[in-house]
């Protein structure tokens, strides 16, 4: 592709993982005797320290869990899981772990129907698709989401249904011998600084990751960004056939 004078950088990897869990509806919570999902928005939530927050039922079993345990303090693992919110082979795109002590805040909610649990967590893993990868803590606490990270399923879902074109265009910005003979290109993830596309063969698939020149701090500004790519990707269009 062609250069830009500057490239958004990627975002970190504590980036990554607080992003996930900005995006995630649902988590697998991992106690010493039992699993048990949460599902739906407004159930977990990251403070501005790092501290995963819960809201379950006062009365299910792992709110019981926690206020039996010795000091009020329970040994679990939050699971949650990045899906890719397009069809595309191999969806999940990340699984964040975070490993530690689950405590009750004290908070109600509901008139005490739901109470609030907190993880302290001892440890926090990334795993991308090779393998899990351990995160600094201080790290994970002071990172942000990406601004993008509550849009970004609608908006791939609107290019690949809507803009099939658009995404072929795209595509050229790839290596040729990456698309060549390709069954597909699908746009797998959108964030900040760019956009990944999957290019799927038959036996193989490789993410390319199209950087924008400048970051988007808002959906406002996406449609933006994709159109310089575009005009990008004209130029490449341009220069292979040899024309001005």
């Amino acid at each position: 592709m062609g250069a830009h004078d500057v490239l958004v950088a990627g975002p970190t990897s504590a980036q990554r993982a607080r992003t996930v869990l900005a995006a995630a509806d649902s988590l697998t919570v991992v106690t010493g005797s039992h699993d048990c999902d949460l599902v739906g928005g407004g159930l977990h939530g990251v403070a501005d320290d790092g501290r995963v927050l819960l809201r379950v039922p006062a009365a299910c079993r792992l709110a019981a869990e926690v206020a039996l345990a010795p000091r009020g303090s329970l040994s679990a693992l939050l699971k949650f899981t990045d899906i890719a919110p397009v069809a595309v082979r191999d969806r999940v795109r990340a699984r964040v772990t975070l490993a530690g002590w689950l405590t009750a805040t004290g908070r109600t909610f509901d008139d005490g129907a739901h109470a609030e649990l907190r993880l302290d967590a001892a440890h926090v893993d990334l795993d991308t698709g090779n393998g899990p990868a351990p995160l600094g803590l201080d790290a994970f606490a002071l990172a942000r989401p990406d601004a993008l990270a509550a849009y970004e399923a609608g908006m791939l879902t609107h290019l690949v249904d809507g803009h099939g074109g658009l995404v072929a265009s795209l595509a050229r910005l790839a290596d040729p011998r990456l698309t060549r003979n390709a069954e597909r290109v699908t746009p797998l993830s959108l964030d900040r600084g760019g956009l990944t596309l999957r290019i799927e063969h038959a036996a193989a698939r490789h993410d390319v990751r199209l950087p924008f020149a400048a970051p988007a701090h808002g959906p406002e500004e996406v449609g933006e960004r994709v159109q310089a790519l575009l005009a990008e990707a004209r130029g490449c269009r341009r220069r292979a056939s040899g024309r001005p």
